[in-house]
């Protein structure tokens, strides 16, 4: 009897310990992880090189890439999220974020959707912070209602005020600096440089229209 009971406590404590461990890999959403290159995430969702946008290329290459889950099976499956932003810098994914269709989470208050989180990452922390939506130090900050985190990743739970639904935001902290710091620097190189670049657009147009207009007075009949 005390054979089995004491097996019984260790096969419980292996579950319990493997289930920890499993919710404590913040490193992952589903099926993507952080740290994963531009081309193999490319490839898992089946992206072409069009579709990966050109954030900033100085001090550091940032990039972005959306992705739209596809509904299949019979009958279709229902999908909550309604899209997904991953961010790369310098070819590597430091950024998740997740927004979710209004349908799925109708109804849900922000307690229904930590518990459900939860039940991937563990026990969140309730902090008093601010972030935002928008990769990188600007945009408006967006209250965190529950975040799950460690040394090297965090798991943000988010309500944007333009919104009825939820987001997720994820992100790697080592890239994360690098990858803010880089659109810090590379925002404030782009205001430097704007009333030059405003100067060769307007010269742009006017030799555009000044070519134009020799054009056509070789070729214009009243």
């Amino acid at each position: 009897m005390r054979l089995i009971r004491s097996s019984f406590i260790s096969l419980a404590a292996f579950l319990l310990s493997a289930t920890l461990l499993r919710a404590q890999d913040l490193s992952k959403y589903r099926d993507f992880s952080l740290g994963t290159s531009l081309a193999d995430l490319s490839k898992q969702i089946d992206a072409k090189p069009a579709d990966v946008k050109v954030v900033h290329q100085q001090p550091a290459l940032i990039e972005e890439l959306s992705w739209w889950p596809r509904i299949s099976g019979y009958p279709p499956r229902p999908e909550a999220i309604r899209e997904v932003l991953f961010s790369f810098c310098n070819g590597k994914l430091y950024r998740i974020y997740v927004t979710y269709d209004d349908s799925a989470t109708e109804g849900m208050t922000a307690d229904d959707m930590a518990r459900a989180i939860s039940e991937t990452y563990g026990m969140p922390s309730a902090p008093d912070a601010s972030m935002s939506l928008a990769a990188g130090t600007y945009g408006d900050k967006v209250k965190v209602i529950d975040r799950w985190e460690n040394s090297q990743y965090s798991v943000n739970l988010l309500r944007p005020s333009f919104s009825s639904t939820f987001a997720l935001v994820l992100f790697a902290r080592q890239l994360n600096v690098v990858a803010e710091a880089a659109i810090s620097a590379a925002s404030k190189l782009e205001q430097q440089d704007a009333p030059q670049r405003e100067i060769d657009r307007k010269k742009k147009e006017a030799d555009a229209l000044e070519a134009m207009r020799v054009k056509n007075m070789k070729t214009f009949q009243p």
